[in-house]
């Protein structure tokens, strides 16, 4: 039986961010012990050369549209930590990834296949963190691009205009993974497991929405403005 999870509204999402992370003596410790550094991946060719109008945390619609983006909703989560698990504040986090149809946002495959572009797709969107490190997106499951095996999603985290990280985020078990050479790239196993998520059925959705969650562990601690 596939796992279910029940997704919190946004504003308990954000308010949960108030809650203590650990309780148990001792267990920041092992926490910082257990972290994996988030392996750094190329950006690709198609990080947007013109970023869409609407650069919100939500691609599933643009601006006011009534009409949703094509895809598998899925409520993408997770903490930007630094090297010692304290949360990032005011990381801007920022996603791309090709649409329901294989298509990037970026003119050099959107212009190549204008016919197969799914327009209600923003394709790219961006979330800025709070003092708890948690960014929240609505997207859709990732889908095969035709250069690439292994289902992805692409990630940046900037602090003061200045870039942080660049990676990739997967499926979990998708068979493509073990075929992708970007992913392969990464040779350490347990980085690789870092990248790798689950998606699973949010319970009680009726439009079979997903989930999924990623956090992304910096290899240092930025210094403070």
């Amino acid at each position: 039986m596939d796992p279910i999870i029940t997704v919190p509204s946004r504003r308990l999402f954000l308010a949960s961010a108030a809650a203590p992370l650990f309780a148990a003596p001792g267990a920041f410790a092992n926490f910082v012990a257990d972290l994996t550094k988030t392996p750094a991946q190329t950006e690709g060719p198609f990080y947007p050369n013109k970023l869409p109008l609407d650069t919100d945390n939500d691609l599933i619609r643009i601006n006011e549209g009534l009409t949703p983006g094509v895809g598998e909703i899925t409520h993408l989560t997770g903490k930007i930590l630094d090297a010692k698990g304290n949360p990032i504040k005011n990381a801007l986090v920022e996603i791309w990834q090709c649409d329901a149809n294989g298509v990037y946002l970026h003119t050099a495959d959107s212009d190549k296949q204008k016919d197969k572009q799914d327009r209600n797709f923003q394709g790219f969107g961006r979330f800025l963190t709070a003092s708890s490190g948690e960014y929240y997106f609505r997207t859709i499951k990732p889908v095969i691009y035709p250069q690439r095996p292994a289902p992805h999603i692409h990630f940046k985290v900037k602090l003061g205009g200045k870039s942080l990280l660049t990676t990739q985020c997967y499926i979990k078990g998708h068979p493509g993974n073990e075929k992708d050479f970007v992913w392969k790239a990464v040779k350490d196993a347990k980085q690789r497991d870092s990248v790798s998520v689950e998606f699973v059925k949010v319970k009680g959705s009726k439009i079979g929405e997903l989930a999924a969650k990623f956090d992304l562990v910096l290899g240092f601690t930025p210094e403070a403005d």
